[in-house]
């Protein structure tokens, strides 16, 4: 007996010290990160779910009460190339600091393939890539430090942000701020109850008209689902604000070919065809609001203050 007692306590010793190495060992992998800073990180520790559903994504994101309020190169672009060198200290925005802020979008950036090839094509734009997924952005942000470092000088015209499109895009933006938006490969929501999901709708296009410049901006949605465009063509097509560019004007453009062949889902695409190997996309114009009041489409269509958001979208009740 007491030689069963003395192998018991050995056996619950060992116990004892194999569950602390554990709890240590897990400790440490938490408390380290997956990827040093400045690293470029590996895509496999980053995965996650393809989409998520933003209208009832009800986690908190910090956002300020007006764009004014937000300083852009806090966090996001440090040494962007409009920053003159001045070692005087300021306290709060100066005009410099104030003066910069993202003028194209790349809403739901995935694993920033456009954000990155943006900011080498477009050196005298500043470029956001935006997504809801913590994860993902996570990934983005890393690469941008990773290729900052590499490549001194560069890509710092662009960055990433945590955020809910859908929400939040007017707390951050001013009217007339943006000049690009691009819409790649969205979520195609295909049940009908869920196409008020869809990143693209009437209510959504006249905030996007509120946020691009008149003449100016660029709306650029791409997708390879063929219902998803032809609902995107019918929504920007029925819209006032919107008119669509020609094939030839496609063409000119650079960036058409860049969400094309530099975006994750684009080259998926290319390599797999999971819906076909056809992307169709199509790119509209902002128009200004004199010349659109020439036109048949005259006013925003159905869209009213009293029904911009639907019943059951964003906490919305109607009574």
């Amino acid at each position: 007996m007491p030689k069963n007692k003395g192998k018991k306590r050995a056996h619950n010793e060992s116990d004892a010290a194999a569950n602390k190495q554990e709890a240590t060992t897990t400790s440490s992998a938490e408390a380290a990160p997956i990827t040093a800073e400045g690293e470029m990180p590996q895509k496999k520790f980053y995965r996650s779910r393809a989409h998520c559903n933003p209208l009832s994504f009800n986690e908190a994101f910090e956002y300020p009460t007006r764009p004014d309020l937000f300083d852009w190169t806090e966090d996001h672009y440090p040494e962007h190339p409009t920053l003159a060198q001045d070692d005087t200290e300021m306290t709060g925005f100066n005009s410099q600091s104030a003066a910069i802020r993202p003028d194209v979008l790349d809403v739901g950036c995935g694993f920033g393939g456009l954000t990155m090839a943006l900011s080498t094509a477009l050196p005298n734009n500043t470029i956001l890539g935006l997504e809801i997924r913590a994860k993902v952005t996570e990934y983005v942000r890393l690469r941008i430090v990773a290729q900052r470092k590499e490549h001194p000088g560069q890509y710092q015209n662009c960055s990433v942000m945590r955020t809910n499109a859908m929400k939040y895009l007017p707390n951050f933006f001013p009217k007339a701020a943006l000049e690009k938006l691009f819409f790649c490969f969205p979520d195609p929501h295909f049940k009908r109850k869920n196409h008020p999901r869809r990143i693209v709708s009437e209510r959504l296009l006249s905030e996007y008209a509120f946020l691009l410049k008149p003449e100016v901006g660029r709306l650029y949605c791409i997708t390879d689902v063929k219902d998803l465009h032809d609902w995107h063509v019918e929504k920007c097509d029925a819209h006032p604000l919107f008119e669509r560019l020609t094939e030839e004007e496609m063409e000119a453009d650079p960036c058409v070919t860049l969400m094309k062949t530099e975006t994750e889902e684009g080259k998926k695409v290319k390599r797999e065809g999971r819906f076909g190997h056809d992307m169709y996309y199509q790119v509209y114009k902002r128009v200004d609001e004199t010349l659109a009041a020439n036109k048949e489409k005259v006013g925003l269509g159905s869209i009213t203050a009293a029904n911009f958001f639907g019943e059951g979208e964003f906490g919305v009740e109607l009574q």
